[in-house]
């Protein structure tokens, strides 16, 4: 006895499925290829200490050096700014941080004069890296809350050195 012969239309059907799963398949694969080669990069593009004790800060993709880190024991993460005469922050960011009076003053800015304050003696933390007599700005607008800059009243405490793609802080 012969097996009937499946129809046209049943076999189209199963051919275009198979078609689908099979392409399904295959990009659900790359995707999880890419994942994991773009966990390895972003792993490798972490700060670390090494074993001079100095803060190695790859830079990120868009050309900037960023480090976590805390100011008055409020997490943060730091925007390094060579540039910036002081560590500073935007005032949702320091309410959080207890970052309370201050001198006031006025900031001459590329976007031109904004009002601020200026505390002194600030526990700033970058890294493993730490100082307690830190010159902290509140008044930093465009960023997240979350964001701060680290400028020379922190950095101009290290030796820094920018090679290779990495900024290296070394304590004096």
């Amino acid at each position: 006895m012969s097996e009937p012969t499946p129809n046209v239309a049943q076999t189209t059907r199963r051919g275009a499925l198979g078609i689908v799963v099979f392409w399904l398949a295959l990009m659900g694969a790359l995707y999880l290829a890419f994942d994991h080669v773009e966990q390895g990069r972003a792993a490798g593009s972490q700060p670390y200490a090494n074993d001079q004790g100095e803060l190695v800060i790859p830079r990120g993709r868009d050309g900037h050096f960023r480090v976590q880190g805390q100011v008055n024991g409020e997490a943060v993460t730091f925007l390094m700014d060579t540039g910036a005469s002081t560590v500073t922050v935007s005032e949702d960011f320091a309410r959080r941080a207890n970052l309370e009076g201050g001198q006031s003053v006025t900031f001459q800015t590329a976007n031109g004069p904004l009002q601020g304050r200026v505390l002194r003696q600030v526990p700033v933390q970058a890294g493993h890296l730490g100082l307690n007599g830190t010159t902290v700005a509140v008044g930093l607008v465009g960023l997240d809350a979350d964001k701060a800059l680290l400028g020379q009243s922190f950095l101009s405490r290290f030796d820094i050195q920018i090679l290779k793609g990495e900024m290296r802080l070394t304590p004096r």
